[in-house]
């Protein structure tokens, strides 16, 4: 499932561009001494945050698997994602209206003042804030990442997410307004219909038809394993 983190930022990315673009691009023109070098670091702290969030969210669905719920919440992470395809723009105003809405002046107004000095210390404090920005995009990553059902799967998925925004997010940085609003609407255009292929595929990994790498098939202790166990259990009392 990694490549579809990598095509999910790539893809997302352009549609970001509205949020994290201003900033970006008011962090460009700072600091020419360390050009390229600050870019880097700025991207690479939102992909840090990204990777925090996607091990905190795989722990939580690490923790569901334990209780014995993997292929049901496998099939529900991917109809919630089926579910978020045409509706992540509604998340990102329902948390700028909601009570979480002074958090997230808080967070806005400490991003401006960590850009404001300019510097090295500023790209990367700037990344690490910017990771945790509402975004519809990184939203429905991080519903991947709980269906991944483990802390390292969910880091892991949402590194390569944050790698994917790595190209767009750059070459914004360096050339400013390098990709027009026509191309940057038929972009996310296409978002929708890839959330539903990701999002059907996870449906069609829980459902365990065996299907090598795409559906295995999903193992539960046969009747001889468990008599096994029961006589181990006795034999130890």
């Amino acid at each position: 499932m990694l490549w579809t983190a990598f095509i999910w930022g790539l893809l997302g990315s352009f549609h970001c561009i509205g949020m994290c673009g201003p900033i970006a691009l008011a962090l460009a023109g700072k600091d020419k001494n360390k050009y390229l070098f600050n870019k880097l670091l700025y991207n690479t702290g939102r992909t840090l945050t990204y990777s925090i969030l996607g091990g905190l969210v795989g722990l939580l669905g690490f923790s569901l698997a334990l209780a014995g719920i993997q292929q049901w919440l496998s099939i529900l992470t991917g109809a919630v994602l089926l579910i978020m395809a045409f509706s992540y723009r509604k998340s990102e105003k329902w948390i700028a209206g909601s009570m979480l809405s002074s958090a997230l002046v808080k967070l806005k107004s400490r991003l401006g003042r960590a850009i404001k000095p300019g510097g090295t210390r500023s790209f990367a404090i700037s990344g690490l804030l910017n990771g945790l920005l509402p975004c519809g995009m990184v939203y429905m990553a991080l519903m991947a990442s709980l269906g991944l059902q483990g802390p390292v799967q969910g880091m892991t998925y949402m590194f390569f997410f944050g790698l994917g925004t790595f190209p767009v997010m750059i070459l914004l940085m360096i050339s400013g307004n390098v990709f027009s609003a026509g191309f940057r609407v038929k972009v996310n255009r296409f978002l929708p219909y890839f959330a539903l292929v990701v999002g059907t595929l996870f449906i069609i990994r829980g459902m365990g038809w065996g299907i090598p790498y795409l559906s295995p098939s999903l193992s539960f202790p046969s009747a001889q394993a468990t008599e096994l166990l029961d006589g181990n259990i006795t034999h130890c009392e």
